[in-house]
């Protein structure tokens, strides 16, 4: 029988109190009883608009008339036909102005739960059964890919089960790119983004991590290794800064590193040997998801009091609802409207007063209204005289965007960037030299998982097109 319910069964969760000094993950997943019960609320419309609205592509209906049916494991199989990352793509995905926004039942009620779903599957395949190596025929062609983030590990899964041998080359210790690097554990454990990079070690996929393309090799020797194309998925792990006042001090982080040395380094772990400030007054600057990320990571790293400073309203905060709705919860105090100027600090005399090695003491900022959208439809914000005030922290986190690394770009002849240093790529990903094709943050910046995965599919698609009559 079909759950008429206008709500979406409720995502069990860890109390706030809980959360707030712990890295363990927030949100603990449907329970079987759950899934079931949220399944019978997909119509299985005949359109399947949510399918559409998925960059992937995931046969969502299909998957959950699964689901209906405990038939969990053939949920599973639906799901790995588009997506090598289902247990990632169910946790961070912004399903809810994706696939869950085309949903029918979001007319006169919420969504179904697609991304609650997809988890629930993904994490019920890996704790029921085990990568088992797939001996996919192999064509006798390789493909290197650069970089282990999403983007790569989707164009390598699909490229491995038509039969190509794939390298990846990851700069890092660790495969998995900003899965492992950018998103804490406590929304995104390791062992789950370990598990997706072992199923695809399955399907055949080498992975060589401390491998930095542009150093340790360059584009152009990959080729003469006999590798037949080169997929770019290097992401965009280039801070931005504000370039105010005060940015060198000490206890001015990026959030880039700031999050790296929590996820990657296990900085908050008492035997770690990477140093982290734990500071007790932070400021965030800033309002995506990365930002949510360093505000509760610095709560958990024993923050007394955390800010976001963010120069617009809530309603334009382009951070997932959930995200928000959890550091709220947690005790993250929203500065909205207000707009950094300087950060304020002070030297200690063994220092000779030298601004670099200062110390932070405080972020003088502004208010700030909206005024006529700009040229992306949003309300510009314009700064208010007089409001000029100072903010007493101790530790600054700048969460303001990143850009592509330009060391491939330096390193290869024939390949072309846009004025933020993305690389240049056509409809099919292809770059402008031939047989390197690229994706992901690499190209657009910054952006989402799943969109990265996206990109990944595309370049597969097009590798294999390439490659195939040659």
């Amino acid at each position: 029988m079909a759950n008429m319910s206008p709500k979406k069964n409720k995502m069990p969760t860890l109390s706030p109190e809980q959360r707030r000094t712990s890295f363990d993950e927030v949100a603990t997943g449907y329970t079987e009883e759950m899934a079931i019960d949220e399944a019978l609320r997909c119509l299985g419309c005949r359109n399947m608009p949510c399918v559409s609205a998925c960059p992937v592509n995931i046969r969502i209906p299909e998957f959950i008339a699964k689901i209906r049916e405990c038939d969990f494991e053939g949920a599973y199989e639906i799901i790995s036909q588009s997506s090598s990352l289902p247990a990632v793509c169910g946790r961070v995905c912004p399903q809810e102005t994706q696939c869950e926004s085309k949903c029918v039942r979001g007319i006169k009620g919420e969504p179904v739960g697609i991304g609650r779903l997809e988890r629930f599957v993904a994490d019920w395949h890996n704790k029921n059964t085990q990568p088992v190596l797939n001996n996919i025929p192999k064509n006798g062609k390789k493909v290197a890919v650069v970089g282990s983030g999403p983007a790569g590990l989707a164009c390598a899964g699909d490229l491995a089960r038509l039969g190509y041998g794939v390298t990846v080359f990851e700069a890092l210790h660790t495969a998995g790119g900003v899965l492992v690097y950018g998103i804490p554990e406590f929304r995104l454990p390791k062992s789950i983004v370990g598990r997706e990079v072992e199923n695809l070690r399955a399907l055949g996929v080498e992975i060589e991590t401390n491998v930095v393309i542009g150093k340790t090799l360059t584009v152009d020797e990959l080729f003469e290794n006999g590798f037949g194309a080169v997929f770019i998925a290097s992401g965009a792990g280039l801070p931005n800064f504000m370039g105010i006042p005060g940015e060198s001090y000490k206890g001015v982080y990026s959030a880039n590193e700031f999050l790296t040395r929590s996820n990657l380094m296990k900085a908050y772990s008492p035997d770690s040997q990477t140093p982290i400030m734990r500071a007790e007054r932070v400021a965030v600057v800033g309002g995506g998801n990365v930002a949510m990320d360093a505000a509760r990571t610095a709560l958990r790293l024993g923050a007394k009091k955390v800010y976001i400073v963010y120069r617009r309203s809530m309603e334009e905060l382009p951070a997932r609802r959930e995200e928000v709705l959890h550091a709220i919860e947690e005790g993250i105090e929203f500065l909205i409207l207000t707009n950094p100027t300087e950060i304020l600090g002070y030297a200690n005399e063994s220092d000779s007063r030298d601004p670099k090695n200062g110390f932070v003491t405080g972020i003088k900022c502004v208010k700030m209204e909206l005024g006529e959208p700009d040229e992306r439809g949003r309300r510009r914000p314009v700064k208010i005289d007089g409001s000029e005030h100072i903010i007493p922290v101790d530790a600054v986190i700048m969460s303001i965007g990143t850009s592509p690394n330009p060391l491939i770009k330096s390193t290869t002849a024939g390949l072309d960037v846009n004025g933020h240093g993305g690389i240049i790529v056509g409809e099919d990903g292809a770059t402008t030299r031939e047989g390197v094709y690229a994706g992901g943050d690499a190209v657009t910046g910054a952006a989402t998982v799943i969109s990265a995965m996206g990109a990944g599919k595309l370049a597969a698609k097009s590798i294999h097109s390439y490659l195939k009559d040659k």
